[in-house]
């Protein structure tokens, strides 16, 4: 299994998982052309999609679903929560799915787990192909029991580091933003991720990549700083999931 990321922060996210032949997209919250265009970085045609999965409604997820979707075909996943708030217009195919229940697409076994963020019904996900298993996490403003059980023993992990508290704090955001983003239906802070590490079995873990910054209240190197100090690893082990850039393909190894 191997994963990639066609861009993640606040102006768009999008996460690639394979396995098998079987290449889903979680998320799409660029528009059609761009997908398309990163898509083309990592060697992929938008016809190679087999499915797409919403996490949440929130125009950085979801910009670009329904467009992509009618134009090639492509069927998306979503709790009906979501499907509810969406407002992109019909999509070539829908799916719903419950976030307490397990399901497949192709060669991969799909775990949605629900998480706490202001929207109607927002979910991540644990990936797996039955050898190794791979955790999407972002976009929760605290830290559950049901996400600490769910995310235990993986092989790799997407996770959030959305702000540090000390920029977020001083920034330039209105104070409501600011609550908004720091309250415990906002974001994950670099201490709040780290907390989360901390609280789960990684000995298995082969990636961990620093997601969804802030680009006004964080800093690569803290988010990197903040996920060392809980695994004990060298800043060169993590790797940070970019807003332009994204995030090459990572390969996961059964052991």
């Amino acid at each position: 299994m191997r994963f990639a990321s066609l861009g993640s922060g606040s102006r768009g996210n999008a996460t690639l998982v394979e396995a098998d032949g079987t290449r889903v997209l979680v998320d799409c919250g660029f528009s059609c052309a761009e997908t398309e265009k990163r898509l083309a970085r990592l060697a992929l045609d938008p016809r190679d999609i087999d499915a797409v999965l919403v996490t949440h409604e929130h125009s950085d997820h979801i910009a670009g679903v329904a467009r992509f979707s009618r134009r090639f075909g492509v069927p998306v996943w979503m709790t009906a929560g979501t499907e509810a708030m969406h407002q992109g217009g019909e999509l070539a195919a829908w799916h719903c799915f419950s976030s307490h229940e397990v399901f497949a697409i192709g060669a991969l076994e799909v775990r949605p787990f629900p998480v706490p963020h202001d929207a109607r019904e927002p979910c991540q996900f644990v990936f797996s192909d039955g050898a190794v298993r791979l955790g999407v996490l972002t976009d929760a403003g605290s830290v559950s029991l049901h996400m600490v059980q769910a995310l235990e023993r993986l092989d790799a992990l997407l996770l959030e580091c959305n702000h540090d508290t000390g920029m977020l704090s001083s920034g330039p955001y209105p104070p409501a933003l600011k609550d908004r983003v720091g309250g415990r239906f906002g974001h994950l802070s670099n201490d709040q991720a780290a907390d989360l590490l901390i609280k789960i079995d990684t000995r298995k873990l082969q990636h961990l990549v620093a997601a969804h910054l802030s680009d006004k209240n964080n800093h690569p190197s803290l988010a990197r700083q903040a996920l060392c100090a809980a695994l004990g690893c060298a800043m060169a082990d993590i790797c940070v999931a970019d807003q332009e850039a994204g995030l090459a393909w990572r390969s996961i190894n059964a052991a």
